[in-house]
């Protein structure tokens, strides 16, 4: 079906466990269904609407959702004949033109959407006749009034909270207070560690939710940030909000409206009194901090022409450096590839650009096969780049390419190989002047869209006798691997046993030894585990230096690879979902701690359903993440043993952060926001339950909103 233009202006839930029936409607008359109806309009559903609205509701692409957050905000308050009319002007699978189902056919496809949204059936069937459904009401919900788009009261305390900001400095940057989180991964070092022992493996079990502030449903990934008691948060569409950080109260929010769709974003950065906003148009803003105003505008332009640039994204939070802004770009199927930008803190104007796809006549340059520039696309920047001030060097990886059919089997020409630099690298450059200092290539040409983009996280380990300063990642694969962080040397690889491509790491250099059979053949079909999404995505891992532990947040699920499915690389394999051996168990999610001492694998918590939240430890001997349970848990950091859940009244979907206020400890996590990671390993599970002859979970209906809680 065409997603028809919604102004979504109503409320949306507070609790989605506190069920809201649809039975009794605003002007007093009961809105009712039958079990006849749902059932039919259920069949309906999946031969005419699921392949745009998806299996669940849940919206595909540019199609809508239609339950959750996305009905509610859209259609509580609302006659029923509204809906009604919607549905009867949209077109059906497979091409069939508006308004061809019966009239009864429609009728039964409204019973089954507001059951799917909390009306019980009953023994009166809901009419089908236009004024008959104009005298029935949706109601919105009971309880509380939330709006997401309600204006900013502007309260006293909030103003004066606000009044007293500090601004960020450099100094705060590298050694940031334990009760602030001031930049993505908490640290330059990107461990995404809290000091905060309020909150410890004692106490955890008493955890209670502290606020519930309702979003906009949408395409996000973003991390907070909070400083002085204030939080910071970009979510959908284009929105920044600065909130009490104590009560979730809107202290000013901003609003880019941009002409592109709206891009899923990791977060913002802080330095002095601005806050750093990527948008989903390319461009770069500083907002005053206190008020919410631009202070400047940047735009990142390309000589790509235009009808090429559609690849081209920010997804990444900003890293600032001195006076340097450090933001990465992402080009998938973009002739040259992705670039880093930084721009000046003061002005937003452009002082170096790093291009990620090595240039012909320079270093690397001939590693692509013998293609031309233009030909060559991919090498995006879509997660964060990290720092050390010790060595001024940032740190990032760089993703494959899906232009890979090019690149599949070597030219025989001397001197050119189908590496595909700087895919799949860590790279160090110099903050200063955007110079490469080092390069390590984790993966040569990559087939598979098993990237090494993600996190660079940097610490302090005893190396050959010696306390060495490293460079770790955690890879699609659920490899680790640590480089020196002065030199890029290899030091140690530790495979936590997911992947089924990788026959072999060299112990000295790294190189990887490729099973010939996992190569992509249209004609030889194989199974490859994991599948593209990841055994890990962007929800980073943690580093804690009290363990020396990194705990990865893994999924296992495989993919096929053969003449069917969709082709997301060029060299011709289609690929479909496939369940992992490791699934037999009943379990998909994985917390994995990885032993950096030892250079082995740690305990394991194994989980029924994938985790879709970052990893975050503490010196309080605690781990959080969230899964598509849904829920937020704790585990201890030294045993794995669950400590404390609790429910979610919708999928968990960004980093986690905990931060101080006085004397009471706080850990956020934003749900019902969508991302690639979170919409699709959402659809596999509910494939893996009902395999296991489980049924699939109803979609939560609590909506778009930031959880917080507090000890």
């Amino acid at each position: 079906m065409n997603r028809p233009k919604l102004i979504a202006l109503v409320s949306i839930l507070f609790l989605a466990s506190s069920r809201v029936g649809l039975a009794q409607s605003a002007s007093g008359q009961p809105t009712t269904i039958t079990q006849a109806q749902v059932l039919a309009g259920r069949t309906a559903y999946r031969q005419a609407c699921a392949v745009c609205h998806g299996a669940r509701l849940e919206g595909l692409q540019i199609a809508p959702s239609l339950a959750g957050d996305r009905f509610d905000r859209t259609w509580r308050g609302k006659p029923a004949s509204i809906l009604a009319f919607h549905l009867r002007r949209m077109p059906q699978a497979p091409a069939g033109a508006p308004g061809s189902l019966s009239e009864e056919t429609y009728t039964n496809l409204l019973a089954y959407i507001l059951q799917s949204n909390g009306l019980e059936p009953g023994e009166t069937a809901l009419p089908s006749a236009v004024d008959a459904l104009a005298r029935l009401t949706i109601p919105k919900k009971e309880g509380v009034e939330s709006d997401p788009d309600a204006p900013v009261a502007g309260a006293a305390e909030g103003s004066e909270a606000l009044k007293n900001l500090a601004p960020v400095t450099d100094e705060m940057l590298k050694n940031p207070s334990d009760g602030n989180w001031l930049q993505w991964g908490r640290t330059y070092d990107g461990q995404n560690f809290s000091p905060l022992t309020l909150i410890n493996r004692g106490n955890v079990k008493d955890l209670q939710s502290a606020w519930r502030t309702p979003l906009h449903g949408g395409m996000s990934m973003a991390m907070p940030l909070v400083h002085d008691g204030i939080m910071f948060l970009l979510t959908f569409p284009d929105t920044v909000l600065a909130l009490d950080a104590s009560n979730g109260t809107v202290l000013w929010r901003h609003r880019s409206e941009v002409a592109t769709g709206s891009s899923q974003k990791m977060g913002l950065a802080l330095h002095g009194d601005k806050v750093l906003v990527p948008t989903s148009d390319l461009h770069v803003l500083a907002l005053n901090a206190k008020t919410g105003e631009v202070i400047w505008n940047h735009e990142i332009t390309s000589d790509i022409p235009a009808d090429k640039r559609r690849g081209y994204q920010i997804r990444s939070a900003p890293l600032v450096v001195g006076n340097k802004v450090i933001q990465g770009v992402t080009a998938s199927f973009v002739p040259r590839g992705g670039f880093v930008v930084a721009l000046d803190i003061d002005t937003g104007e452009e002082t170096w650009r790093f291009n990620t796809i090595a240039r012909p006549g320079e270093e690397g340059g001939d590693t692509w096969n013998g293609l031309p520039l233009d030909k060559r696309s991919g090498g995006s920047v879509w997660h964060q780049v990290t720092y050390d001030p010790e060595l001024n060097l940032l740190y990032f990886g760089v993703a494959p390419t899906y232009d890979t059919g090019p690149l599949l089997h070597s030219v025989d020409q001397a001197g050119v190989t189908n590496d595909a630099l700087y895919t799949d690298c860590t790279l160090a450059l110099d903050p200063d002047t955007g110079k490469l200092v080092w390069h390590y290539q984790h993966q040569a040409n990559n087939q598979w869209d098993l990237d090494w983009v993600f996190e660079r996280q940097i610490a302090n380990m005893p190396i050959g006798g010696e306390t060495r300063k490293v460079v770790m990642t955690v890879g699609k694969m659920g490899i680790l691997e640590a480089l020196d962080a002065a030199t890029g040397d290899y030091l140690f690889s530790i495979d936590t046993g997911v992947q089924n491509v990788i026959t072999k790491i060299d112990s000295k250099t790294g190189e990887k030894t490729v099973d010939p059979e996992k190569l992509p053949d249209p004609d030889r079909p194989c199974v490859i585990c994991p599948i593209a999404d990841g055994a890990r995505s962007w929800p980073q891992t943690s580093y804690s230096p009290r363990t020396n532990f990194v705990y990865v947040p893994l999924t296992e699920w495989c993919m096929n690879f053969g003449p069917d499915g969709f082709k997301l690389l060029t060299s011709g394999v289609g690929i479909t979902s496939a369940p992992h051996p490791a699934t037999k168990d009943g379990m998909m999610g994985r917390l994995q701690a990885i032993d950096i001492t030892k250079r082995s694998l740690g305990w394991t918590h194994d989980l029924e359903a994938p985790l879709t939240t970052a990893a975050l430890s503490t010196a309080g001997g605690v781990v959080f993440t969230g899964d598509l349970d849904p829920s937020l848990k704790a585990f201890d950091d030294t045993t794995g043993a669950l400590l404390w859940q609790a429910p979610l009244d919708d999928l968990p979907s960004s980093s986690l952060v905990t931060y101080s206020i006085g004397e009471t400890q706080y850990v956020a996590v934003v749900v019902g926001l969508s991302n690639f990671h979170v919409r699709d390993y959402a659809r596999i599970y509910a494939e893996f339950r009902t395999s296991l002859g489980k049924p699939a979970d109803t979609l939560p209906k609590g909506g778009a909103a930031i959880w917080v809680f507090a000890k």
